[in-house]
């Protein structure tokens, strides 16, 4: 049956606005405690099986480095823990003699004479060594997955090098530098000191390293200090 155009009924009213949608405010993954938040980092590791379990987890700690600890604060935190804790053995295995190492800032609230560090809130660590422990096991992460990939890849000894012959020892003297230049109040880690204060801020010191000398290196404000 066909209606004419007159007959038919009028087609319903449409809102004048669309109602704003509603957010959602519920509890996420990134707000679990720093514990809890581990303990699911952790269950993304396969069970130890003797044929490729092993290889297995070497792809799981290449996917924390280059993924997962991108996501946010809380499991950059996670992921580092775990991947520190299961490289700092290779690490220090690689360190060169007679050169020390530390890159853990297990001691940075005593260095910077009992007080906090303005870092310490950050996911930088004051330990400027650290930085050459994450450069190692993005390396080292790579370089496993690459080895069970093939047998025709070599690891690069080169790469390695790079790292325990020059930026390793050059880290652990400017976290030396620190470390007695805070005790005996020549620096500070504070980046911008109280007026009336002598101390050299800790940020603008480097260290210049190689195998016949070494220099430090302070980057002047103008404002403040005269070169």
């Amino acid at each position: 049956m066909i209606l004419p155009d007159d007959k038919r009924a009028p087609p319903p009213p449409y809102p004048s606005a669309v109602p704003p949608r509603r957010s959602w405010d519920g509890p996420k993954l990134s707000d679990l405690p720093s514990n809890l938040l581990l303990h699911v980092v952790e269950a993304t590791f396969p069970p130890c099986s003797p044929v490729e379990g092993h290889e297995l987890q070497r792809r799981n700690l290449y996917w924390l480095t280059v993924g997962l600890r991108l996501v946010n604060r809380g499991f950059y935190i996670a992921c580092m823990h775990i991947l520190r804790s299961t490289y700092v053995e290779a690490y220090f295995s690689l360190v060169k003699r007679p050169y020390s190492s530390d890159p853990f800032p297990l001691c940075s609230i005593e260095a910077s004479g009992g007080t906090e560090s303005p870092a310490s809130s950050s996911i930088q660590s004051i330990q400027r060594e650290t930085e050459v422990l994450d450069h190692f096991i993005a390396l080292k992460t790579r370089e496993d997955v690459w080895l069970d990939e093939t047998d025709l890849h070599l690891e690069r000894e080169e790469s390695f090098n790079d790292l325990f012959a020059l930026m390793q020892p050059r880290r652990r003297m400017e976290d030396l530098l620190r470390y007695f230049g805070v005790r005996y109040g020549y620096i500070t880690i504070s980046d911008s000191p109280p007026s009336g204060q002598t101390a050299i801020p800790f940020s603008q010191l480097t260290v210049s390293f190689s195998a016949r000398k070494v220099r430090l290196l302070l980057r002047c404000h103008p404002s403040s200090y005269t070169c």
